[in-house]
């Protein structure tokens, strides 16, 4: 498809015909690990004040993807991003996160999320706000599953279906 060139910020030509958009279905698991010598996430910001669900808490993540819940299973990419802790009275997070792809056909393409994450509920849905590469204008949902948690430690696996809708 020729796009016409513009000599200004705008065009005044004829009108244009996005191409059709792919449905993409991702599936993997994501490693959160906050204990241990190389943690893959660590606070950066800690409330001064004490609640029971660390509201007001950030902490930063570079976590890794894998095609299984083993984390020695293929490695597919990594999650990178904050959580911030922004329920008072229940746990929740706000998570905005890049998930990037280092494998396969989407190798150097990413996904962008933002959204509300009720992390004390096994299934949970968060939104897909954009992406680059092979995902560029990408909208979707993701859909989470906690496969592993450890309260006392942080350390989580969780499970991702993701729908993922681009050009």
């Amino acid at each position: 498809m020729a796009v016409a060139r513009c000599q200004h910020y705008y065009s005044h030509g004829g009108l244009y015909f996005p191409p059709p958009r792919k449905v993409t279905y991702l599936h993997f698991f994501l490693h959160d690990t906050m204990s241990g010598n190389n943690p893959s996430a660590v606070p950066v910001v800690s409330p001064n004040i004490t609640t029971s669900t660390g509201f007001g808490g950030v902490i930063a993540f570079d976590d890794p993807l894998t095609v299984g819940p083993d984390i020695t299973s293929e490695v597919i990419g990594n999650a990178q991003g904050l959580w911030v802790s922004t329920g008072k009275d229940v746990l929740t997070l706000m998570a905005y996160l890049d998930i990037g792809f280092t494998k396969g056909e989407f190798n150097g393409s990413s996904i962008s999320v933002l959204s509300r994450n009720p992390i004390t509920e096994s299934e949970r849905e968060l939104a897909v706000v954009g992406g680059k590469g092979k995902f560029r204008m990408a909208k979707g949902y993701a859909q989470l599953k906690t496969y592993f948690v450890n309260f006392k430690t942080g350390d989580a696996i969780v499970e991702y279906n993701v729908t993922v809708i681009h050009y």
